[in-house]
């Protein structure tokens, strides 16, 4: 079955308080326009998407787009309706079965609404994703409400609207100059059967400044994925009289012995970011076997390993760390502790997390022949 999108790009949509029409604004360095196409061009079963433009939108159209399969652009009217029906006579010639026509600023359609139409079009002329009316409604004069509107059976129309296209390009030419608000109307005006398919809240329109600020957090949690990463690390004691531990001098009766300062707990939290990031491990980055950090403090580890994380536009959501001995007690340097971790990695405060537990002098901690680590990184990267 052949199946085509039709985008409608020829509004002005200047309400969002720009001058520029807002499906030529950026959402995460790209235009809502091309945010939009995306889904479409993307799905399985449609084999040609048409954008329907302003004559005087060619040059940002063609920067919006760049490197897509896209047919040329159409001409729009100066009616939205007049614009539909201007891109249905320009698929005319080589007609689809289908029809999908959606609006430009609704750049989160998913592929299950796209799904849902297509398959009721096997039993009706048309079929549109609403959203059932769930607030109370008021009729109101001069802002005084008059009466209440039963919201029973209210739907709210949003796009895609599907058709089949024969029926649709009919209505349209039928309907020419009436200035209908929908397709959907088009459609009951020229006797078509019309069904209603779920559509998800997220299938807004940008209309106002507040909806693109909607869009910008809904796009920066869609376009970035959620990594995590552990990290485990021992060392034995040897003869001292303090040891280190996230950055912080513990007095005790032994150090740690290592090739650094041995600060175990650093560097399970330096693996653990490095794991979330798939960077390899800390003795990739530093190796032992390097003089240059022999007796080094483990700070320079721990902040190699979140400047890797900020060079991929990551950010560091939270660290928890699991500080594993019988001595020296942790509890009364916890809080300076994670204040260390934080001001290493410049997080803000609450960032981090420090504990400590025992093995009930059980193993090689349990004996006091060292201290073990082991530490969870979580943080945000593009996708």
């Amino acid at each position: 079955m052949q199946i085509a999108a039709l985008i409608m790009a020829a509004g002005r949509g200047t309400r969002t308080g720009d001058i520029l029409p807002k499906q030529y604004k950026e959402l995460e360095g790209k235009t809502i326009l091309r945010w939009t196409l995306r889904p479409f061009l993307n799905h399985p079963k449609i084999a040609s998407v048409r954008v329907v433009i302003h004559p005087e939108d060619q040059e940002r159209y063609e920067a919006a787009i760049s490197g897509l399969s896209l047919g040329k652009p159409i001409t729009g009217k100066d009616s939205r309706q007049a614009s539909v029906l201007a891109g249905l006579e320009a698929l005319a010639p080589d007609a689809p079965e289908l029809v999908l026509i959606h609006d430009a600023a609704r750049p989160f359609v998913d592929a299950g609404i796209m799904d849902r139409i297509i398959d009721a079009l096997q039993a009706c002329d048309g079929a549109i994703a609403a959203i059932p009316e769930t607030d109370s409604l008021k009729y109101a004069e001069n802002g005084r409400i008059l009466r209440n509107v039963p919201r029973d059976g209210l739907w709210r129309a949003l796009t895609p609207q599907g058709f089949h296209f024969q029926p649709i390009l009919k209505a349209h030419r039928q309907t020419a100059g009436m200035n209908l608000t929908d397709d959907a109307a088009v459609a009951e005006q020229a006797g078509l059967r019309v069904q209603l398919v779920s559509s998800t809240e997220e299938n807004f329109k940008i209309t106002h400044a507040d909806d693109f600020r909607r869009a910008e957090r809904l796009l920066q949690r869609s376009v970035r994925q959620t990594r995590s990463g552990i990290g485990y690390d021992v060392h034995r004691f040897a003869p001292g009289g303090s040891v280190i531990l996230c950055g912080v001098e513990i007095p005790h009766d032994r150090k740690l012995s290592g090739h650094s300062d041995a600060d175990v707990a650093l560097h399970a939290l330096t693996d653990a970011l490095l794991g979330a990031v798939a960077r390899g491990d800390i003795g990739q980055h530093f190796p032992p076997s390097d003089p240059r950090w022999k007796g080094a403090p483990s700070d320079v580890f721990l902040r190699h390993a979140g400047d890797i994380v900020r060079k991929m536009g990551g950010e560091i959501i939270n660290l928890d760390v699991t500080i594993i001995c019988e001595a020296p007690r942790i509890g009364p340097h916890r809080l300076a502790m994670q204040q260390r971790i934080e001001e290493i990695l410049e997080l803000s405060s609450g960032r981090a997390s420090v504990k400590a537990t025992t093995t009930e002098t059980l193993g090689f901690t349990g004996r006091g022949e060292g201290i073990a680590a082991q530490a969870l990184a979580v943080v945000s990267v593009p996708a």
